[in-house]
């Protein structure tokens, strides 16, 4: 286990922006607004070859009656138990507030270690202001302007030696990432909270709820996981914020990041043309794919439901032939220890290997049973193939003249290949070369 240090504080004090320069990356959606960090957002950090897990949060607002901040405040409270330090973060300019006093309270009580970090201030100089901050009884402010990148140094120095002892620092591999994609409101932080049991991820009937791309680290049956939940894509047209054009940003970015996506269909309203995009940019991008189909338990069942809702999906994404069906139901758990194991199946076939003595044998065959057609007196000539590489996996093909290749032979050989070794929810690649190439 890393050590875990997590940033809290009230709205707008400029918590993302510190994440994102801890990290190093743009993580994090910033705004200059109150509420745009809703939900806790994990990412690895580093700093003097010291690897720990950085938690952003959502601003507390202890006497909201909002749904949505309130909730807020219970993800904060749930990253703090979660954190072996806390930055608390305050803002230098404004001076010490009562949100302030009461965050502070609520700190106290969690017994764990808390660094008073003071932002926004960018001048050589500390203002007096600043040390109206010594009340909130958390020692000397660490001051930083995570704006201006100054200060972070010295702060990062503070964290690393109030590390707890006996937590292994050093970076983890092997970790099978699952981004959770799809439409808003289609059932994605239901699908992990009922993973992983607890209320991990804001759950409201709200479309958009989940904004950023959330990282969530869990074990299944000695396998390790780390589920990336991300904002649902809208269609363009309805893309009208700047956080929302963040959110398919970050959808994007999930898929990337990930081995293998979960698209996340609605049974209530069908395969849209959303779900095509959506599934198109795992396909393009060569991740292993799932296809979902939630709310399974709303809809009322016929002989051949499950036959033609099956049907309709392949008829709609046939070029993910390959992506397994499951239907599910996020909300009451069934069949979601099946998508668990389902996960893994995909995750194998992603990462599997053929030796090379395999594989030409399984193309002779296929060319004995099926010869190349001609053109104009010519036929391809296919001299052997190799694998070389996997997620997903890459096979070069050696073959005579890459213009006599017809793209039907092409989908002939990878069907050859799929019926022999399975590769189920995964796509594959060939590069075909020329001889000599």
């Amino acid at each position: 286990m890393r050590p875990v240090v997590c940033i809290v504080g009230r709205p707008n004090v400029g918590k993302s922006t510190l994440f994102n320069r801890i990290v190093g990356s743009r993580i994090a959606i910033t705004e200059d607004r109150p509420g745009v960090t809703r939900d806790r957002i994990y990412a690895e950090a580093e700093w003097l070859n010291n690897y720990f897990i950085l938690i952003d949060t959502g601003g507390i607002e202890p006497y909201s009656d909002d749904i949505i901040l309130s909730q807020i405040k219970r993800q904060a409270e749930v990253a703090i138990d979660t954190a072996d330090i806390i930055l608390f973060v305050v803002d230098g300019l404004d001076g010490v507030t009562s949100t302030d006093r009461e965050i502070a309270n609520l700190l106290r009580k969690s017994g764990k270690k808390v660094i008073l970090v003071c932002n926004k201030v960018d001048t050589p100089k500390t203002p007096d202001i600043v040390y109206e901050f010594y009340e909130l009884g958390f020692g000397e402010p660490t001051v930083v302007s995570a704006g201006q990148s100054l200060g972070l140094g010295d702060l990062l120095d503070k964290v690393i030696e109030n590390f707890p002892e006996g937590k292994d620092t050093e970076y983890e591999e092997g970790v099978i990432k699952v981004s959770i994609i799809g439409k808003p409101n289609v059932g994605k932080s239901s699908l992990i909270n009922n993973v992983l049991g607890e209320d991990r991820v804001i759950v409201s009937n709200i479309p958009g709820t989940t904004r950023d791309a959330i990282d969530t680290p869990f074990t299944y049956r000695e396998d390790k996981y780390v589920f990336i939940d991300t904002a649902g894509v809208r269609r363009k047209r309805n893309v009208s914020e700047n956080v929302e054009r963040y959110s398919v940003i970050r959808t994007l970015t999930a898929i990337e990041r990930s081995d293998i996506s979960i698209l996340m269909i609605d049974a209530t309203e069908g395969v849209t043309e959303q779900d095509a995009k959506i599934a198109g940019y795992a396909h393009e991008r060569g991740k292993g794919l799932i296809i979902a189909v939630n709310k399974w338990d709303l809809i009322e069942k016929a002989n051949n439901t499950y036959r033609e809702f099956e049907k309709n999906i392949r008829n709609k994404l046939s070029f993910v032939i390959y992506a397994p069906i499951i239907f599910v139901s996020a909300k009451t758990g069934k069949r979601v220890d099946k998508l668990l194991q389902l996960i893994k199946k995909v995750y194998n076939s992603y990462t599997q290997k053929i030796s090379t003595g395999v594989l030409n044998d399984i193309i002779n065959e296929a060319v004995l049973l099926s010869p190349p057609p001609t053109d104009k007196g010519k036929s391809l000539k296919i001299y052997y193939g190799t694998q070389i590489g996997v997620k997903p996996p890459k096979f070069a093909i050696f073959i005579n003249n890459a213009k006599l290749l017809h793209f039907s032979y092409e989908r002939y050989i990878e069907n050859q290949i799929r019926s022999h070794f399975g590769y189920e929810g995964t796509p594959i690649r060939f590069q075909f070369r020329e001889k000599g190439d």
